[in-house]
């Protein structure tokens, strides 16, 4: 799966940041330039990718041969 970054910014200047094909908190290492330039985050809603380890994705991928969904 391909890692993105998106911003959305809404017509009252407030923005969203979502993070794609990351996994445990290398999304919030990724995005965390964002939030240094776009100002202070008001809240956070941590996806199920989150809470996934690399490690429990990787055994995965070597029992399927393919990357799980």
């Amino acid at each position: 799966m391909t890692r993105t970054i998106e911003i959305t910014v809404a017509t009252d200047g407030s923005s969203t940041v979502e993070t794609k094909g990351f996994h445990g908190p290398e999304c919030q290492h990724a995005s965390r330039f964002l939030e240094l330039v776009l100002g202070q985050r008001v809240s956070t809603q941590l996806k199920p990718d989150f809470y996934r380890s690399t490690q429990t994705q990787q055994f995965a991928q070597n029992q399927t041969g393919s990357t799980p969904p």
